[in-house]
């Protein structure tokens, strides 16, 4: 099984800010492969938080999830999961928003530290291990402070290129569901995403 973890806040009022964009990758994945998100309770023998809503894929084996808690408390999810499934790190991927890359940038990474960012930061110390891919999606750097940057809704100009963005992160990411390595995604992804 592989795990695709997509971050943002809960809330209709956080629904279309920058801090979502993980949630949007996993629910273009999810709409594109026709998998409807369902509550936790539906996981046998899951004993963790349930602040969270997933769609399930049998083929390939997959769960896309999507923590209902706030940013800063995603490991809270994002551990016992990883506990339950019986997984290794590697099988985990966690889809977010960094404002360290320009509008649009993707990146694709093996593992890493938190980078600044709360919910990787919850998800690092909750495992115990930064051994886990990730994929970024840049929103660019604030004009304004931090907080209001990342809470903050895009503008016309620039949702045109984030909605492609999210999809090349969501093709990237639903290759790698797909049983595909790593190395070779980021080196077809990253050239890809490098061209102007």
């Amino acid at each position: 099984m592989r795990i695709l973890v997509g971050l943002g806040n809960p809330g209709r009022e956080y629904a279309r800010t920058r801090h979502n964009v993980g949630f949007w990758v996993v629910e273009r994945i999810a709409l594109h492969e026709g998998l409807i998100f369902e509550s936790p309770k539906t996981l046998e023998d899951f004993r963790g938080s349930t602040r969270f809503r997933l769609a399930r894929s049998f083929d390939p084996d997959a769960l896309l999830v999507e923590p209902s808690t706030f940013m800063n408390a995603s490991g809270d999810v994002v551990t016992p999961l990883v506990r339950w499934a019986g997984v290794e790190p590697q099988d985990l991927m966690v889809v977010y928003d960094d404002m360290d890359l320009p509008l649009g940038a993707l990146r694709l990474r093996p593992r890493g530290g938190h980078g600044g960012h709360n919910g990787m930061r919850s998800i690092v110390d909750g495992l115990g291990s930064d051994a886990f891919p990730r994929l970024r999606v840049g929103i660019g750097r604030p004009s304004t402070d931090a907080a209001r940057h990342v809470l903050s809704e895009f503008t016309p100009d620039e949702q045109v290129e984030i909605d492609i963005s999210v999809a090349e992160a969501a093709e990237a990411a639903s290759a790698w569901l797909g049983g595909e390595d790593l190395e070779p995604l980021m080196t077809r992804f990253h050239s890809r995403w490098s061209q102007d």
